[in-house]
This record gives structure tokens, C-alpha cells and sequence, in this order.
């Protein structure tokens, strides 16, 4: 490929990203957090009951808990101000719950998520598809082949409406109550938008479906709340991706995973994260998974200015699984604290995780991980593996794992390993007819080579050249 292609290229991919539009808006709250603010957004969405007091209870406990300062080497989260977050802004668009075709968006929301290639992977590669525009699903839909087999994914607030006993069921009550953390309670109290995703028994959706979640306004907050459920015997892949283009002030992005794996079920739930160097990105993510049941989560944390995401699994049921691979990059500015959580409170079970990360130019990535294995878990077995990949004498990694085994009768191993590119990897690779950077890329590609393995095609592609775009600067 000529020089010029590969400018072409670079310049292609950096607009899917980094471009923005106009705000507009059919309603917004002010900046802030209060009770009214609360209530407004219920009101607005024309909530149950039963809603608005979860919302309120929830609200009541962030204001109770102290923002978390004590984990060692955790981000710095002193420049959040959640009194300058406009928490909620409902996006101009005519029906709400998303439209039912792309040309029925708004000239300006359909030109962004054609920049993102929605519409296209829709087309070629998808089950179904959903896009978020700052607070609000904006266009989903599900294809009928699915649809006659039971299977629901519409946003959440339509969940509300029409699926009501279901999601009062498990709503933030079993898997991520409020009360795991302060973001969680901050999450459940304006929470907006957001997948819900219901598959019958013994059902298997042989295609992804994917949600976009895009952030378009400066000094917002996002805090999309998605649903899985997955009954017994069924299977699903889950793909979500997110951007942001980069404004002066923060935002923040805190969003609610929920994920019930039933009897012999298997969820795939894949993150490509591209957020700006402005976004604080603090995510709570869970699963449940029962008897036979398997959880995979694969993770590509691109952006943002602070990341604090650690995906967990309660492994419930005799002989569930889970599975973790996730692959972190940091470069000026950025501080990434990812990692993984499994609980094995049943025996037989089994956990792996596999964690890559890359730093350059002084950012930081962390691993911080635990794994509990509950007395009585016996025959249960866990892997760890670390492996962190830095360019320079200024960036830092870290690997924090910590393992809480009270049964004796279980197979434990962990693993880590730090380097940085070696002079004579290049020096190879260059005998070879490469150039510098080619060869680094080569390199960084190989070693994220087991994340991209386990996405489709089109996001393997895309993942790559984000690192690419990263490793030249050129994003953010």
C-alpha cells in the first residue's frame, strides 16, 4: 500500500472519530444532581412508579457514600464534578425509543453513525442493532428471523414499558444494586438508554448484535443501562462500542452492565471503546452465571482521560466458566485501570483471564484483578495471565492481582510478565525491509493478536487500526 493510501486511511478513520456536531436538543436537564433532576428525567420518560423510587433510592445512597480514594494507585478522580454534568439530554428525534429506519433520523444523527459505519454492519454482519445518542436510543432493530424465535432487544426504556415484570425482576436488584459502589448509585439514579436483550430457551442468535453509544455533547454525562438475559440453554454475542470526539471540559461516562447466563447458556459481550481523552470512563459490569452456564467478556479499552472498569462474574451454578480477555492502552495523559472479577461459589467451576496492555509517551495502564474461590468450590480452577507491553522509560504498568482461596481442593495459577519493545525485535524486523513504526505495529500486533481472535472480522479490523492511530498520536 502506497504512502498516500495509508494517509488516506489514517485521515478516514480519525473522522469516524473525532469529528462533531452541532448540539441540538428536544429537552435537557441542568447541570448537577438534586432529587428534581431525579424526578424530571422520570417524568420525562413517563416512568412507573416503582422506577422513580428505585431512581430515588439509589440517588440517596450515592449522596451517602464517599467518592473511592483508597485503592492503592487508583486514577486520579479529583476533577470530577458531577455539579457541572448535564446528566441527561434527550436527542431531536420524532418517536422516542428510536426510529424505524435510518432515514427517519435527524440529517445530523444519521451522518454520525454513517461516519461509524452502523448502517453498513447492520447490513453485512449483525442480528440486530441499536445506536445511542447522547441520553437516548436513537434506532433499533431487530431482524424478524429473530424475532419469530422470541428473541427481544429493544432500549431500555421501552423494556420498562412493555416488559415490565421481567425487568422489575432483575433490574438492579441482584446483579449491580447501587449499593456496590458509588458510580453504581450514581448510575441507578440517572440511568437512560441502553440495550435490553431477552433470549428464550435452548435458542442461539448465530449472528452479533451490536449497540453504539456515542457522546456527542461537551460536558455530559452518559449512563446507558444494558440488560442480558439469557435463558437456559440459549446463546448470544453482545457488541457494544463507544466514542466521543474531544471537547475542553470533561465528561463522563458511566454506564450498567447486567448479565444473567442461565443452566447451560453461553453470552459473548465484547466492548471496542474509543472514548476522547476528556472522558472519565467508569463502568460497573456483571454477570451471573448458573449451572453449566458460560460467560465470555473480551475488552478493548482504546480512550478516555481515566478508566476504572473491572468486568465481574459470579460464577453460581456447579461447573460454570467465565472467560476474560481484555487489552488496555495508555499513552500521554492516560491512566487505564482494567481488570477482571470472579467469584467461584460453586464447585467445578473454572475462570481464565488473559490481560494485555501497552503504554507509551508516560501513560499508565494497571491490572487490578481478584479472584474469590468460596469454600465448599471445590474441584475449581483459575488462570491468570498478565502480560504488559511498554515503549518507553516514562510510561508505567502495573499488575495488582489478588486471589482469596478458602477451599483447598482447587487448581490456582497466575502469571505476569512486563517488558518493553527491545532494540533488537526492531532491528530484526527491519533487516527485513521494514520501517520503524511498521515494525512496532507489527509487533503490538501480534501481541494483541488474542483479543482481535475472538471479535468478527470488521471489529478486528478496527480495533487494529485504532491501536495503529494511538501508537502515531493521532487520535485525541
Amino acid at each position: 500500500m502506497s504512502s498516500q493510501q495509508d494517509d488516506l486511511k489514517e485521515t478516514d478513520t480519525e473522522a469516524r472519530f473525532e469529528f462533531k456536531k452541532e448540539e441540538k436538543s428536544a429537552f435537557q436537564t441542568e447541570k448537577g444532581l438534586t432529587e428534581e433532576t431525579v424526578r424530571v428525567i422520570s417524568e420525562d420518560k413517563d416512568e412507573p412508579e416503582w422506577m422513580l423510587e428505585r431512581r430515588l433510592r439509589a440517588l440517596e445512597q450515592f449522596q451517602e457514600m464517599p467518592m473511592p480514594t483508597d485503592w492503592p494507585g487508583q486514577p486520579d478522580l479529583s476533577e470530577i464534578d458531577i455539579e457541572e454534568i448535564v446528566p441527561y439530554i434527550r436527542p431531536d428525534i420524532d418517536k422516542r425509543g428510536g426510529a424505524d429506519s435510518w432515514e427517519d433520523l435527524p440529517e445530523e444523527i444519521q451522518d454520525t453513525f454513517d461516519k461509524l459505519g452502523i448502517p453498513e454492519a447492520e447490513k453485512n454482519a449483525l442480528s440486530g442493532v441499536g445506536a445511542q445518542y447522547e441520553s437516548e436510543i436513537v434506532y433499533q432493530n431487530m431482524q424478524e428471523q429473530w424475532e419469530e424465535k422470541g428473541v427481544i432487544f429493544c432500549d431500555m426504556d421501552k423494556a420498562v414499558r412493555e416488559h415490565e415484570e421481567i425487568v422489575r425482576e432483575h433490574f438492579m436488584t441482584k446483579c449491580v444494586p447501587p449499593s456496590d459502589n458509588k458510580f453504581a448509585a450514581l448510575h441507578g439514579a440517572i440511568w437512560s438508554g441502553g440495550s435490553f436483550v431477552y433470549v428464550p430457551e435452548n435458542t442461539t442468535v448465530e449472528m452479533p448484535i451490536q449497540a453504539y453509544f456515542r457522546m456527542n455533547s461537551e460536558g455530559m454525562g452518559q449512563f446507558e443501562h444494558t440488560l442480558i438475559i439469557a435463558e437456559e440453554g440459549s446463546e448470544v454475542h453482545y457488541i457494544e462500542g463507544c466514542s466521543a470526539p474531544k471537547y475542553s471540559a470533561f465528561n463522563l461516562h458511566s454506564g450498567g452492565v447486567e448479565v444473567f447466563v442461565g443452566e447451560d447458556a453461553h453470552v459473548q459481550y465484547s466492548t471496542v471503546q474509543n472514548w476522547s481523552k476528556n472522558t472519565y470512563n467508569l463502568n460497573t459490569k456483571r454477570a451471573i452465571a448458573e449451572k453449566g452456564g458460560r460467560m465470555e467478556w473480551i475488552s478493548g479499552s482504546m480512550g478516555s482521560k481515566a478508566t476504572m472498569l473491572y468486568p465481574s462474574t459470579i460464577l453460581k451454578g456447579r461447573g460454570a466458566s467465565d472467560n476474560h480477555i481484555t487489552i488496555a492502552f495508555a499513552g500521554e495523559g492516560q491512566d487505564i485501570d482494567t481488570g477482571a472479577k470472579v467469584y467461584h461459589n460453586a464447585p467445578d467451576t473454572k475462570s481464565t483471564v488473559e490481560s494485555k496492555s501497552i503504554a507509551k509517551d508516560g501513560g499508565r495502564t494497571n491490572y487490578r484483578g481478584l479472584v474469590h474461590i468460596a469454600d465448599g468450590a471445590e474441584n475449581s480452577s483459575t488462570a491468570v495471565e498478565c502480560d504488559a507491553l511498554m515503549f518507553d522509560n516514562e510510561s508505567t504498568s502495573d499488575t495488582m492481582p489478588y486471589m482469596e482461596i478458602n477451599e483447598s481442593k482447587v487448581d490456582v495459577a497466575h502469571e505476569a510478565t512486563v517488558g518493553k519493545i527491545g532494540d533488537e525485535d526492531i532491528f530484526y524486523l527491519q533487516s527485513r525491509g521494514l520501517d520503524d513504526d511498521d515494525a512496532k505495529q507489527m509487533i503490538v500486533s501480534g501481541f494483541i493478536e488474542p483479543i482481535t481472535e475472538e471479535l468478527p472480522i470488521e471489529y478486528a479490523v478496527e480495533l487494529n487500526r485504532l491501536v495503529e492511530l494511538e501508537m502515531e498520536g493521532s487520535l485525541g
